[in-house]
C-alpha cells in the first residue's frame, strides 16, 4: 500500500487537477463571459469541483462496498487512469476546431472534468480508502489544492501574458512527466501486492 504524507498528497492532487494545464481550457470556455464576471465564474466552478471531491471523500468507502471493489483494484485502476492522463499532458492530442459556445459554462466542462475529473475522483477515493483515519489531512490537502487552482486560474490571463504560451506548455509537460512516474509507482505497488496475495493464496 502506498503511504502518503499531507504534502505528498497535496502535490499529487495539484499535479492531477493541473491548474496550469487548465489555463487554456478556462480561457476558451470563458470567451463569451464578460471579463468582469470571469473571476466569479472561475470561483464558482472551483467550489463545485471542491464539493464534488469532498463528497467522494466521505462516501468513498461506502461506494467501494456498494460496487464490491477492493482497495487494490482501486489502486491499480487509479494508476492506469493517472498514466493515461499524464500521457495526454506530455503528448497532447491535436487541437480540434473550437466549438462555438454562446452561454456561460456551468459545471461542464470546467468543474467537471477539467478540475474534478476521473483521475482526481479516483485519487481522493484512494487516499481515504487506504488511510481513513487521516481524512482531515486529506481535506486540508484538497483545500490547499483548490486554493492554488483558484489563484492560478483567476490570474490566468496575467500569467499567460507574463510567461507566454510556450512556458505554460513546458510546465504542463513537466508536470505530466512527474505524474507518469507517480502513476507507474502506483501500478508497480499494486501489481506487487497482487502477486504477493496470489503467492500467499
Amino acid at each position: 500500500m502506498t503511504t502518503y504524507t499531507f504534502w505528498s498528497a497535496t502535490i499529487l492532487l495539484l499535479l492531477i487537477t493541473d491548474p496550469i494545464g487548465n489555463i487554456p481550457i478556462f480561457a476558451n470556455a470563458l470567451k463569451p463571459v464578460p471579463p468582469a464576471r470571469r473571476p466569479w465564474v472561475i470561483l464558482r466552478e472551483i467550489m463545485i469541483a471542491f464539493v464534488l471531491l469532498l463528497t467522494f471523500m466521505f462516501v468513498g468507502e461506502g461506494f467501494l462496498r456498494v460496487m464490491n471493489l477492493s482497495e487494490l483494484a482501486l489502486q491499480i485502476g487509479g494508476g492506469v487512469i493517472l498514466f493515461l492522463i499524464a500521457l495526454r499532458m506530455v503528448f497532447p492530442p491535436p487541437p480540434r476546431p473550437d466549438e462555438e459556445q454562446l452561454q456561460e459554462p456551468l459545471i461542464v466542462p470546467l468543474a467537471v472534468p477539467a478540475i474534478a475529473g476521473p483521475s482526481a475522483l479516483a485519487t481522493v477515493l484512494l487516499l481515504v480508502s487506504q488511510q481513513p483515519d487521516r481524512r482531515m489531512e486529506w481535506i486540508g490537502a484538497l483545500c490547499i489544492t483548490m486554493a492554488v487552482s483558484a489563484v492560478v486560474l483567476v490570474s490566468a490571463e496575467r500569467i499567460q501574458r507574463f510567461i507566454g504560451d510556450r512556458l505554460v506548455t513546458a510546465v504542463e509537460r513537466l508536470m505530466g512527466l512527474v505524474l507518469v512516474s507517480v502513476a507507474v509507482e502506483m501500478l508497480l505497488r499494486g501489481i506487487k501486492t497482487f502477486v504477493l496475495q496470489l503467492a500467499k493464496g
